[in-house]
Order: structure tokens, then C-alpha cells, then sequence
């Protein structure tokens, strides 16, 4: 068995309670002791193993991740990058540039926000008719529940014809190009059809490899369609899988009923290895608050015309939870808006494993005074995204004075006993783990945010932060008895930093950097590094 010390560090082996040490064992893939330096030393040498000195750095456990989507990740970090697009002539330059490089049949973008650009409107497929005609073009909103097509890839995905709310259309009746939820999700069904499954292998390792050089090392891999897990089975096998994957599935994927098919394999959560596993499924209540799609149940601030709406009816979305629960796999319920909650929390209520599958609510983003206390009485695990404080910005628009407090509570659900898991629903926002410390502590003081002060209470300290990323993300995928933490008994996964986040300036926290990323103990990423 491979058997190495680590000596000279700071090492918080966990946030609550604080424990810390200046050394440990691994042995094989876990930590076997933890304690001084000169302990691990002496134990190691003198069973012939090997020591390294991390020269007095600070050591955390690794980061969880417990809500990103790695398929759209990968796509993202090779595709157009229109985050922080300021006008839609930028926006037309991005994408010509990139249509004549790109060696996709299609061409994808992501993260322009309608809010940010100098005409204050949506892009719409003439915009891009003027670039890209001859192929389709999808670039999708920063939330990923809104995109705008090109007349090419409304006629190749039938949208062009399609009947509903979901494709906006002009006064002559004719699609704008921009789309919403369920219409997305056409689109992205219909490019990933041209993909295949090595390009997928790719993208996955594309993703990876990002995430590890960010200090993540377990993930929740959200809405994974048969295809990307096709993709992570190779990649398994292959021995190129360098983080923990829990995989929580589409219910339908190409008219395939995936519920019934893990039903009738009688697979349950947690199938699969210590790198990857079957969780569960994940479902929608609702959109976004970018979009106005999230259900809300007071019509919008800057739109009285609209409140959002249910995702999917929502006495099917009751029917399929409870199948979902009784076939002994989580659930992960996307709900933003205070209507979607209440939906949530409904069904959680009737459903009987509840509490003991930990079933999810993702993002939590607008929670009223009477759904504290049911979300925390529910035994449901609260799975929040806190760099969307600062991406945000505009959300009292959408909300009004009165319902601004309710917005992304994360102090209160902690101090009403919630489970708090971390996530940054990547590509949505940035995977530097860092950036989402920093969201949280902060809540927008340094960021100019309009609604500061409104939200200042909700405020978690660093400890708070670190322990919701480590302890909270672990138990969120039912594995804090493993991960999370860098006691004896659990799996060597931490990151070498170049900074104490307990004792740097609450506005640097986001300048700090990783210098290893360690799975298993086994160095998977250094820096300056083009790879492990």
C-alpha cells in the first residue's frame, strides 16, 4: 500500500468544529492519522514511506461542488464566452469570430445577460442571421433557461413551428429567435444529437481539468443526459476519471423512460464506485428569475404581467417524486421562485423518505418567513448557488423592496437548522470555488450592489462558508462520512493554498490562489501547470 506524509502545513481538517492539525498519513486513498509533523514523520520513514513538505502552506479538504452541469461546462470553456458582453454588436463580433473556427456543426455561446447590454433588449435571430446563416447558432442566456436561435437552428429543431409561451414571437407571428425552458432544452437535445460520444469523452476532460485546477474535487453532476453518462462510463473505465462524479439524471432522455430503467435494474442511490455513482434524478419547478420564469407567487416587480410559471404541471411533477422516492433514488428539485418552494416543500412533505434520501432543493433563491421553518422540519437539503448574489445585481427590479429580504438566505437557513449544501451551477457562474466564498461573506459590499444593505444580514462568516462547502456539499450527496473532512478514515482529497482564508481581508478572499490539487492522494493538479 502506498503510504505518504504530509508535513509542515496548516491544515484545517474541518470547519465545525475547527480542527487543526500540521500533518497527516494517507495511506492507499485515505488519511490514517493526522496530527504533528514530527508524529508523521517518524511513522512514516519508519515504514518506508514517502514524506513530502508542504513548507508550512495551508491544506483544506477539497472543494464539493454539489450542483454543476460538466457536459454544458466542458461546452462552455470551448465555445463563445459571452459573459460580460456589453452591447449585442459585441455580442455579433464574438460570434462571427468564432463561427469560422469552431469545428462543431453548430455554433454555441453562453452567458450573455439582456440586462448588460447597451440596447436593453434580447438578441434576437436577425441579429444573428447577419453573422451565421449558413449554420445553426444557439447562445444561450447566462441562467441557461433562456437562448436566442438563428433562423437555421429554429428550422432544424422545429421551433420554428412550435405552439407555446416558450418561443417568443413577433406581431406578424413569426419566432424572434428567442426561447425559453422547455424549448432550450429542444435545442440542446437536438445539437447534442450531433455530437459524438469521444467528443463528448473530450468535453468532459476539458471540464475536469478545470475543476481540479480550481480545487474541486467531488461534483454533483446535474441534469446528465444518457450520452454524457455513456461518456463518463468510458472515461471510468479508461482510469481518466480524476474527481468523484454523482450523477443525478434526466427523467427522459430520446423517449427513454430512465425512471422505469433504473426501476427495473433495481438501482438505488449511490450505485457505482468511489468515482462515480447514480444518485438520482433531477426535476424543475421552475425557471429563472433573469428570464422571469421562476414561479413567484406575486406577480413581477418590473412586470406585472407576469409571475413565472411551473416548469412542468405540477401534479405530474408531484407523480414523478413520488416514484422517484419510493424507487430509493434522491431527488433534486430545481425551485427559485417562493411559489416553486412552496411546490417543493409540499410534495417533500407527503413524500415517505424525504429525510432519509436527503432529497434537494436546488437554489432556494427566494424563501418567505412561513418556509423556514417547513424547509427545515422537511429534512430536505438545501442546495444554494451564492455568486448568484453578486450576478443578481438587478434582482430587486424583479422583486421590489418588499421581497428583497427573502432573497438568498443563507444565514437563516443555517440558523434555522437547514442542511446548507455550496454549488455554483457551472457554467451559470464561475467554478472558482473562491468567488462563491466571497459571494457569500461579502453579499455584494464590494460589488456596488444596489440591495446591500437590504441583504447584509444574510451574511455567513468564512468558517460558516468553508463548512457549507466541505461538510454541507458531502452530506448533500450522502457521503460526509468520507468526504468533506481530513480526519482519519476519509478519502485524501485537499488543495494546497498560497493564503489563510481564516485570516485574509474578507474583500481578498476571491484573490486567493491553489497551488495543488490532491485526489486520493495523488497529485492531480500544480501550479503553474498545464496539467497533473
Amino acid at each position: 500500500m502506498d503510504l505518504k506524509g504530509f508535513i509542515n502545513a496548516k491544515i484545517y481538517a474541518s470547519f465545525k468544529p475547527l480542527r487543526v492539525f500540521e500533518g497527516f498519513i494517507v495511506a492507499g486513498d485515505k488519511v490514517a492519522y493526522a496530527g504533528s509533523s514530527v508524529e508523521v514523520k517518524q511513522v512514516v520513514e519508519s515504514l518506508g514511506g514517502r514524506i513530502i513538505d508542504l513548507k508550512n502552506k495551508v491544506v483544506l479538504p477539497g472543494f464539493i461542488d454539489s450542483h454543476l452541469h460538466l457536459d454544458s461546462l466542458g461546452l462552455t470553456l470551448v465555445s463563445i464566452d459571452l459573459r460580460g458582453v456589453r452591447s449585442i454588436s459585441e455580442l455579433k463580433e464574438k460570434l462571427r469570430m468564432y463561427s469560422e473556427t469552431t469545428k462543431f456543426k453548430w455554433v454555441i455561446g453562453r452567458g450573455w445577460d439582456q440586462e448588460m447590454l447597451l440596447e436593453k433588449r434580447y438578441p434576437t435571430r436577425l441579429d444573428l442571421d447577419e453573422v451565421v446563416k449558413d449554420k445553426p447558432a444557439v447562445l444561450l442566456r447566462t441562467c441557461g433557461h433562456a437562448a436566442v436561435l438563428n433562423t437555421k437552428a429554429l428550422e432544424l429543431t422545429g421551433l420554428i413551428n412550435y405552439e407555446g409561451k416558450e418561443v417568443e414571437k413577433s406581431t406578424d407571428g413569426y419566432p424572434t429567435g428567442v426561447i425559453y425552458e422547455e424549448a432550450v432544452g429542444i435545442a440542446m437535445a437536438k445539437f447534442a444529437e450531433s455530437i459524438s460520444i469521444e467528443e463528448y469523452v473530450e468535453l468532459l476532460r476539458v471540464a475536469q481539468n478545470h475543476l481540479v485546477s480550481q480545487g474541486v474535487t467531488s461534483i454533483g453532476f446535474m441534469s446528465c443526459s444518457l450520452k454524457s453518462l455513456k461518456a463518463l462510463l468510458e472515461m471510468w473505465v479508461r482510469n481518466e476519471l480524476k474527481i468523484r462524479v454523482r450523477v443525478y439524471l434526466n427523467p427522459m432522455d430520446n423517449n427513454l423512460n430512465l425512471i422505469e430503467t433504473l426501476k427495473s435494474l433495481g438501482l438505488k442511490r449511490g450505485f457505482g464506485g468511489k468515482y462515480l455513482k447514480i444518485m438520482g434524478f433531477k426535476l424543475y419547478a421552475d425557471g429563472s428569475l433573469g428570464a422571469r420564469t421562476a414561479w413567484l407567487t406575486q406577480p413581477y416587480n418590473d412586470d406585472s404581467s407576469k409571475t413565472g410559471y411551473p416548469a412542468i404541471d405540477p401534479y405530474y411533477l408531484r407523480e414523478i417524486a413520488k416514484i422517484i422516492d419510493e424507487a430509493g433514488l434522491q431527488l433534486a428539485i430545481h425551485a427559485i421562485g417562493d411559489r416553486a418552494v412552496e411546490e417543493v416543500l409540499g410534495i417533500y412533505r407527503e413524500l415517505n423518505n424525504t429525510r432519509s434520501l436527503r432529497h434537494r432543493i436546488e437554489h432556494v433563491s427566494l424563501l418567505r418567513d412561513d418556509q423556514l421553518l417547513e424547509l427545515s422540519n422537511s429534512g430536505a437539503v438545501a442546495v444554494v448557488q451564492p455568486h448568484f448574489i453578486v450576478s443578481d445585481w438587478w434582482a430587486d427590479r424583479r422583486l421590489g423592496p418588499s421581497r428583497i429580504k427573502w432573497l438568498y438566505r443563507f444565514k437563516s437557513m443555517i440558523e434555522s437548522n437547514v442542511r446548507v449544501a455550496f454549488s455554483t451551477d457551472a457554467p451559470v457562474e464561475p467554478v472558482n470555488p473562491w468567488e462563491t466564498v466571497y459571494a457569500a461573506v461579502t453579499r455584494g459590499k464590494y460589488d456596488n450592489l444596489p440591495f446591500y444593505r437590504e441583504i447584509l444580514h444574510e451574511s455567513l462568516d468564512v468558517l460558516e462558508a468553508l463548512h457549507s462547502y466541505t461538510y454541507g456539499s458531502a452530506y448533500a450527496i450522502h457521503e460526509e462520512d468520507v468526504l468533506g473532512s481530513l480526519l482519519p478514515g476519509f478519502y485524501a482529497d485537499f488543495v494546497v493554498l498560497d493564503k489563510d482564508p481564516l485570516e485574509t481581508p474578507d474583500n481578498q478572499l476571491k484573490d486567493i490562489k491553489i497551488l495543488e490539487t490532491y485526489v486520493g492522494g495523488v497529485k492531480v493538479w500544480r501550479f503553474p501547470s498545464n496539467g497533473a
